[in-house]
């Protein structure tokens, strides 16, 4: 069977909303010199990645790929994994992309758990969140989903056609996902790097000929950065125009050290999961550095704080729903307004602050405790890399706080030492009453603390 591309691409083209493909093909003719994507010694411009695209499409769409069938792919960080991933969008399939080493056995019985459903029209992916509190769970995004991420971030962000933009995580979830979308919308270019396991290859990537450069970093990458790069970091100072932060809590002390190793670098928290998509953010670099601070709502989205004191948010960056799950579904997702499980409040100036999730705080004797803010604290403790604050049954207060810490090279715990530092910074109620030393905290690849890990594995002495 011979597949005519002209008559693909009058197939794909059903609305007047133009999708990350149509911004593609427009580049290649606007911008076609232009390189849109660097991975590694490769390089492709605009209309060598159009020209790639639409051989992948014509070449599926001969091997009966449907409209509206979910296709799984391995996240590889590559060129190649870009272009199966538009041109399975071009001829109408869901892309569910997958965690690049995931197990041959669990990937195949993703797909096959995934083939039966049915998606809704206009549906572009399916991303699984991390499962960090529960099941990991696959979340449906839509082509308008894909556009308004994008949008919000050029508008909050400052994108731009000069900017290249370094992506350094996996390519399956939306912290780095969505940066490709308004690097693409603008034709600016997208520089693909295997995480942070060789930090010289990372700043090699800062060695690219552009005026403007950036990247997305989770707070466990810039610690890394800050402990063992600092020096090459700041001296990047002049050419990194922004960086942006999420998927997990920033520690206030790194927060203030990267301030001071890139003063005239924009410094982003942002506010976004996979089911509400890219909803607010905030340049903790403009000299107040407010802790816990994820800015206003961006263009496309609304902000609400619940009787309860949880985020819930409204806008086109909002999922369509979990695959094959209406129960659950429903539960979050109601009158197109997203409850979480966030706390949080709005600030006089509109601005969101985030202090906690709802599944995490630790009734201690009737006063509720974010274990976030202690681990804020804990890691503002000169000779602590990392920390982790659990509950622990007591035999009067009922939840008694245990952290496990993770000191620098050649340093020991000194528990009361440590006790002492925390008086200084917190009440009473939030001081842990044990104290362990532990070679990791254990963590996501996005650098959230894996307490579904320490819920089934570690269980906490009574005290």
């Amino acid at each position: 069977m011979t597949v005519s591309w002209h008559l693909l691409r009058r197939n794909y083209q059903r609305n007047d909303m133009m999708t990350i493909e149509d911004y593609i093909e427009r580049n290649a003719t606007t911008y076609p010199d232009k390189i849109a994507v660097v991975c590694g010694n490769e390089k492709c411009t605009y209309q060598a990645l159009h020209e790639r695209i639409k051989r992948k499409t014509i070449e599926l769409k001969e091997a009966n790929y449907q409209d509206g069938q979910i296709v799984c792919l391995r996240a590889i960080p590559s060129i190649g994994f870009l272009v199966e991933y538009f041109a399975f969008h071009m001829i109408g399939c869901v892309v569910a992309p997958l965690e690049k080493d995931l197990p041959e056995s669990s990937f195949q019985k993703i797909s096959s758990e995934l083939c039966p459903h049915n998606v809704p029209k206009g549906s572009a992916d399916i991303l699984y969140t991390t499962g960090t509190t529960g099941k990991s769970k696959g979340v449906i995004i839509s082509h308008q989903t894909i556009i308004a991420d994008a949008e919000n971030l050029i508008d909050g962000q400052g994108f731009s056609h000069e900017l290249a933009f370094v992506v350094n995580g996996p390519l399956n979830h939306i912290g780095s996902l969505s940066k490709i979308y308004p690097v693409i919308m603008l034709g600016a270019t997208i520089i693909i790097v295997d995480g942070l396991k060789d930090l010289n290859k990372f700043f090699d990537a800062f060695d690219y000929s552009a005026s403007k450069m950036a990247t997305f970093l989770v707070p466990a990458s810039i610690r890394i950065l800050i402990q063992f790069g600092a020096e090459r970091l700041s001296s990047l100072s002049n050419k990194i125009d922004f960086i942006e932060t999420g998927a997990a809590a920033i520690s206030h002390s790194d927060m203030m050290t990267l301030c001071q190793l890139l003063p005239t670098t924009r410094l982003y928290n942002t506010y976004a999961s996979t089911e509400t998509g890219i909803i607010s953010t905030y340049n903790y670099n403009d000299g107040r550095c407010e802790a816990g601070c994820l800015g206003k709502p961006m263009k496309h989205s609304q902000i609400m704080i619940t009787d309860k004191g949880l985020i819930a948010c409204k806008g086109k960056t909002l999922m369509s729903g979990y695959v094959g799950d209406p129960e659950r579904t429903a539960s979050v997702l109601k009158e197109s307004v997203i409850y979480t499980s966030d706390i949080g409040k709005l600030d006089a100036e509109g601005m969101l602050h985030l202090t906690g999730r709802e599944d995490d705080v630790i009734n201690v004797g009737g006063f509720k405790v974010a274990p976030t803010e202690v681990e804020d604290a804990v890691l503002s403790f000169p000779d602590v890399k990392d920390c982790v604050c659990l509950p622990v049954d007591h035999i009067i207060t009922g939840k008694a706080l245990k952290l496990l810490v993770v000191m620098k090279e050649g340093k020991e715990l000194n528990r009361k030492e440590l006790a002492l530092y925390l008086k200084s910074k917190l009440e009473p109620y939030k001081i842990p009453m044990l104290y362990s030393q532990v070679e990791k905290v254990e963590r996501t690849f996005n650098g959230k603390i894996n307490r579904k890990y320490y819920t089934d594995n570690v269980l906490p002495a009574k005290c």
